[in-house]
C-alpha cells in the first residue's frame, strides 16, 4: 500500500476519534480523571468588511487518551 497524506490524515482523526471515544466511556470511573479530563481549544475568527461578514469557529476538545490515539494512529501508519 502507497503511503500518502490522505491516509495519514484518516489514520490521525481515526486515532484521535477513539481515543476521544475511550475517554468519554471512561469518564465515570474517578481513578482514571487524569486521562479522561479534556481541554478546549478554540478558534474564533471574524471579519466584518461592509460587504463581506464571516464568523468562523472551530472547537478541538483534547485529552490524553486522545493523544494517546493519535500516537497509536501515527506508529500503526509507519508500520503500514
Amino acid at each position: 500500500m502507497k503511503k500518502n497524506i490522505g491516509i495519514l490524515l484518516l489514520f490521525l482523526l481515526l486515532g484521535w476519534l477513539t481515543g476521544a471515544w475511550i475517554a468519554k466511556a471512561l469518564e465515570p470511573v474517578q481513578a482514571l480523571s487524569f486521562l479522561t479530563t479534556s481541554t478546549m481549544i478554540k478558534w474564533s475568527p471574524h471579519a466584518n468588511l461592509d460587504i463581506l461578514v464571516y464568523d468562523f469557529t472551530i472547537q478541538m476538545k483534547l485529552s490524553l487518551l486522545s493523544l494517546i490515539g493519535i500516537i497509536v494512529s501515527v506508529w500503526l501508519y509507519r508500520r503500514l
